[in-house]
This record gives C-alpha cells, sequence and structure tokens, in this order.
C-alpha cells in the first residue's frame, strides 16, 4: 500500500473509531426514555463502519427536555452571589472587591 493511501486509511480509521467511542459513551450514560428503541440494537448499529454512529446521532437520540426549574449547575452565577459582590467561596466576583481588602481614605 502506498504511504499516501495508508494515511488516508489511518485518517478514516481514527474517524470511526472517534464517532463510534463518542456515540458509545452517550449511549451508556443516555437514560433509556431518551434513546429511539433498545439500546442494545444501538450498540451494534453503532458498530456499522462510519454510517452507524451517525443514524444513531441522527435518529436514535431523543433530545433531552429542558428543564426550566432546574437547580443551576456548579459555577453557575446565582443573584446572591453576585448582588453581595463576592462569590460564595469568599473569592472576588468579576469586578468586586476581594473580602481582605478594605477601603481606607489616606490621613
Amino acid at each position: 500500500m502506498r504511504p499516501t493511501r495508508r494515511a488516508v486509511v489511518a485518517v478514516l480509521a481514527a474517524v470511526q473509531l472517534a464517532l463510534a467511542g463518542t456515540a458509545w459513551v452517550d449511549l451508556v450514560r443516555r437514560p433509556a426514555r431518551l434513546v429511539r428503541g433498545p439500546k442494545w440494537i444501538w450498540a451494534l448499529v453503532i458498530a456499522v463502519n462510519v454510517v452507524g454512529p451517525l443514524w444513531y446521532y441522527r435518529w436514535g437520540r431523543i433530545p433531552a427536555p429542558i428543564d426550566d426549574a432546574a437547580a443551576p449547575g456548579p459555577g453557575a452565577r446565582t443573584p446572591a452571589a453576585t448582588s453581595a459582590g463576592s462569590h460564595p467561596e469568599g473569592l472576588p466576583a468579576p469586578g468586586g472587591t476581594p473580602p481582605s481588602v478594605t477601603a481606607t481614605t489616606p490621613e
């Protein structure tokens, strides 16, 4: 096999493995109610060359509903943290004054 063809095959193999790996991880982490059909069938479909993962991403997944009442995730800015001017862990908020620095006037 010529070096150019060998490089093309290597790139396509890497793309195939990356697509399949990310699709399998998504399939394992996704609740069964958000997958169209049995998960074991999609696990087999994902193994079909490059088209399997693409089929899974296009037709196998049901979009997760957006829950407006969900609690903010880690690192989310809350009104209490921003209105007080400091981070809940004692770090300064963007544009805020660090807790250890106090305003002084020169005498």
